[in-house]
């Protein structure tokens, strides 16, 4: 495999391709904030704006001047995009709504855990690279938040009737596993280190299952106990895989090589869970006991699964070695460039059907914007750049 071609590969799609499409398209320079609902050409097709992909935008922006290249623009659209939310994006008190119109008056409650995990990247981030210490409050206090709701994300919006059927999730914790690396020079060192601790051990002795075959789930009872029910049932390849790389730079963090092998392991685990063999890609959803899943859309391919796949399968190969996890990366590399880069226009698809064929041309929308993508080739990018520099053997 040549490392040092597919740096590049990476490198020029992230830099030329995908950052260039959002910085023309989905600034608004009316109302502040940025357009996600962007169709094939990058063109608006509706202006609502979701907090949570308002602050993964500025995330990235802001991440890429702290960690590429210094350049004004990227800073100035971070910053763009950050004025927005601290002017509409909340209500006063850091609950940051989870949708504005394009004015920005709030449509939807804050209800959504997600807008507060993103936003406390965000202005962590930027943080970092203006060294306002304004930015630096906004993603501590908004980290308190998250903390105090931690047992019930929802709040006064879930609409669960409380003692009859209460499900724990992996997601936020598999979140806060990668948010505690991002925010981490904010933190006091013992609140960090508890804060990595409490979610290791949820990901890898709650919702890690071994005597499932080694997969992972996303809900369990209150007690950690297996549920018979949809909810419990349910199993998302890509999100255990995307924790999987989150815990790999926690173990590199902590030098600790037991949780990158450990990592290592279920990322393998869930790609052969999850690997479509009649028509290639991962599934979107699959039930545990083979049942018909809640979820219409299961069989689905979608980009962010594809792309958090790459970024676990490579560093497990640079951290390990793992020669499975090599060939597993060039087989899922294979089916994401095939399939999810558009070489008409910029930008990639984001949902495909079973076989592999576009369903919706749209660059993003409430659920795709700039995150997954931009990360991910920039991960892979880095990645694939220290394995060329490598002596060979």
């Amino acid at each position: 495999m040549d490392f040092k071609k597919l740096s590049e590969q990476y490198k020029t799609e992230l830099l030329e391709n995908v950052m260039p499409f959002w910085l023309k398209n989905s600034l608004d320079k009316v109302y502040g904030g940025y357009f996600t609902c962007l169709d094939q050409k990058g063109e608006v097709f509706d202006t609502d704006k979701f907090m949570w992909l308002q602050a993964r935008e500025v995330y990235m922006f802001a991440s890429l001047y702290n960690k590429v290249e210094q350049k004004q623009e990227w800073l100035d659209a971070a910053e763009h995009g950050a004025t927005f939310l601290l002017e509409h994006g909340h209500d006063g008190d850091f609950n940051w709504y989870f949708s504005l119109d394009r004015k920005g008056n709030p449509l939807t409650q804050p209800y959504n855990i997600f807008s507060y995990t993103f936003a406390t990247i965000a202005f962590g981030q930027l943080s970092l690279a203006t060294g306002n210490p304004y930015y630096a409050e906004v993603a501590k206090k908004t980290f308190d938040i998250i903390r105090a709701k931690v047992d019930n994300p929802k709040g006064p919006w879930s609409k669960i009737v409380p003692g009859t059927r209460d499900l724990k999730n992996f997601t936020l914790p598999m979140i806060l596993c990668n948010l505690a690396l991002e925010i981490e020079h904010l933190l006091p060192h013992a609140l960090l280190d508890t804060l990595i601790e409490e979610c290791l051990h949820e990901v890898l002795h709650v919702f890690y299952r071994p005597e499932l075959g080694g997969i992972v789930i996303e809900n369990v009872d209150k007690d950690g106990a297996l549920s018979d029910t949809f909810e419990g049932r349910l199993v998302n390849p890509g999100h255990s895989i995307e924790a999987m790389w989150f815990i790999m730079d926690l173990g590199v963090r902590l030098e600790r090589k037991e949780l990158i092998e450990k990592a290592v392991e279920i990322t393998l685990n869930m790609v052969k869970y999850g690997w479509d063999h009649e028509h290639g890609g991962i599934f979107y959803f699959l039930d545990r006991l083979g049942r018909p899943p809640q979820q219409l859309e299961w069989d689905q391919k979608l980009w962010w699964v594809h792309v958090e796949t790459l970024i676990s399968l490579i560093k497990g190969y640079q951290l390990t070695g793992s020669k499975e996890c090599l060939a597993w990366f060039e087989r899922v590399h294979d089916y994401t460039w095939t399939h999810f880069k558009d070489a008409q226009y910029p930008e990639w698809f984001g949902y495909l059907n079973r076989q592999g064929e576009v369903l919706i041309p749209l660059k993003g929308g409430k659920w795709k914007g700039c995150f997954h993508i931009p990360r991910g080739l920039y991960q892979c990018w880095k990645v694939l750049e220290e394995l060329a520099e490598r002596p060979s053997s």
